[in-house]
């Protein structure tokens, strides 16, 4: 998001994060009355190990896991950080070959850039047209050597939703574990990993109205689904991520995950609704295209390139509506989005494109709102680029 919108702005980027709900808020405050370390024996670490054992209860529900499954970490960032280099470095010696994809996260990105560094060989799957990574790429790419396949669920940038229940099928006939980033997916498609072949994966509070800096790593009760510890200093959760944990976070982060269970299928029809009246208004616009795939995708997600627009001038004149244009990680980076060149855009498209995001908060008349300065703002930025252009020599 670009700038600081009022807040009786319309928010329209809850691909990035979501407004914390206030059932969530409320037991986030109760949870921080009770101040004890949950890892002491007192009454005081009783009280507050009693958050954390309920918040664990309710997010295993949510994904249909047990709770001691999970591992409580900072975010999805250091999830994805601890799944694959933490998995790739534990089963080094068996081999040192991981695959992901060009269009993942950065998170994901950014630590198998690091195992290359270490000597890691890392295949880069490039996606389909759609955002896509098809399970046929997959296993053309899987090596006797392999020892770790990490794909997203749900792209953040375009919305695209893997495959994951074929894809994980894929890894499963070989010597390698599959590691998913479920950040975007959690609370918007139904997600069971106990039900699928997935060793490891990543979810986050904030994409799911729950609170910044807390997140988990779902890691299946199979031998051979371990990993090495990034951080050192404490026997916390069994010394996998060692550290005091944030009891109030973590209350807060079993509340949000017990709501989107509850309301996650009317969320998707209603938000879907939104999502395809939001696409086709933009898209009547002349010179508009679609990113990713028209219905593999979670409908609440609408990027598109604008032909004769840049971008960041586009998000400039729709405020205050708050919407980006791509990954909120790299909202500062000016280069065009790296998801969208690999997905064959040039840098012109690339570089203009905005993403909308719809979430349990929007409404129809957002929707007509957002949709209606869209065209007056491309029309008049396309006007203005012409008179700029006609008087110059």
């Amino acid at each position: 998001m670009f700038g600081l919108a009022p807040v009786d702005a319309i928010y329209m980027d809850y691909a990035a994060t979501t407004p914390v709900a206030p059932e969530v808020m409320a037991t986030m405050q109760a949870a921080l009355a009770d101040f004890g370390n949950p890892s002491s024996s007192h009454a005081w670490g009783a009280q507050a190990d009693a958050h954390v054992e309920a918040a664990a209860a309710a997010l295993g529900a949510a994904l249909g896991v047990a709770s001691d499954t999970l591992v409580w970490t900072s975010g999805a960032t250091e999830s994805d950080n601890l799944a694959i280099m933490g998995a790739a470095r534990y089963r080094a010696a068996r081999g040192k070959h991981v695959i992901t994809s060009r269009t993942e996260h950065k998170a994901v990105i950014d630590a198998c850039k690091q195992l290359e560094r270490e000597g890691f060989e890392v295949t880069w799957l490039t996606p389909e047209a759609d955002g896509r990574v098809t399970p046929g790429a997959l296993a053309a790419a899987l090596r006797d050597d392999t020892v770790l396949v990490s794909l997203m669920w749900v792209n953040n940038e375009i919305g695209t939703i893997n495959d994951i229940p074929a894809l994980a099928a894929v890894v499963a006939e070989h010597d390698a574990l599959f590691h998913v980033d479920a950040a975007q997916a959690f609370g918007k498609v139904p997600v069971a990993p106990a039900e699928l072949a997935i060793d490891l994966m990543s979810v986050t509070a904030h994409k799911c109205y729950g609170p910044k800096g807390i997140g988990a790593l779902y890691v299946a009760p199979r031998h051979g689904v371990q990993f090495e510890p990034l951080l050192f200093g404490g026997g916390q959760q069994g010394g996998r991520r060692p550290g005091t944990l944030p009891v109030h976070q973590i209350a807060g982060f079993g509340r949000a995950a017990a709501l989107v269970s509850e309301q996650l299928e009317a969320d998707r029809v209603r938000l879907d609704a939104l999502g395809r009246d939001l696409a086709a208004r933009v898209l009547a616009v002349p010179g508009v295209v679609l990113n990713g795939s028209a219905t593999e995708r979670l409908q609440s997600i609408v990027n598109v390139s604008i032909e004769g627009v840049a971008g960041e001038a586009l998000v400039a004149a729709m405020q205050p509506i708050a919407l980006a244009t791509g990954s909120a990680c790299n909202s500062r980076d000016v280069a065009p989005s790296f998801v969208l060149r690999a997905l064959g855009r040039d840098d012109v498209l690339a570089g203009a494109s905005l993403r909308f995001s719809l979430g349990r908060s929007s409404t129809p008349e957002d929707v007509d709102t957002a949709a209606t300065r869209f065209e007056a703002a491309v029309t008049r930025l396309r006007d203005m680029a012409g008179d700029l252009a006609r008087v110059l020599p």
